[in-house]
């Protein structure tokens, strides 16, 4: 399992997708780890947690941050009580198979 605490930021368009970038250590760590078992684009199946409110999704490599981005999606912003710009502690477990 990985923790860490991250900030809730809005994609710039109308989409209204919302991310947690990782941190770069912990990033690094996920992709060592995941190598035989990134899916298409380099992403990660994952369970996250966030306020006791668990979900599965995919983490993403993000070129700019060279880190990976996990989506927030809008169920788990409102049973968190989280907004834009909030700092959040995320658990992430990897679903790694094979």
């Amino acid at each position: 399992m990985y923790a860490f605490r991250g900030e809730l930021w809005l994609y710039p368009d109308a989409s209204g997708w919302h991310f947690i970038t990782l941190p770069p250590e912990v990033a690094d760590e996920i992709r060592d780890e995941s190598a035989p078992f990134r899916k298409g684009f380099g992403s990660v199946k994952v369970t996250a947690s966030i306020a006791g409110n668990s979900w599965s999704t995919s983490i993403f490599p993000e070129s700019k941050s060279h880190s990976y981005v996990l989506p927030v999606k809008k169920a788990i912003r409102t049973a968190a009580g989280i907004r834009d710009g909030d700092d959040v502690d995320v658990e992430l477990v990897l679903e790694l198979e094979g």
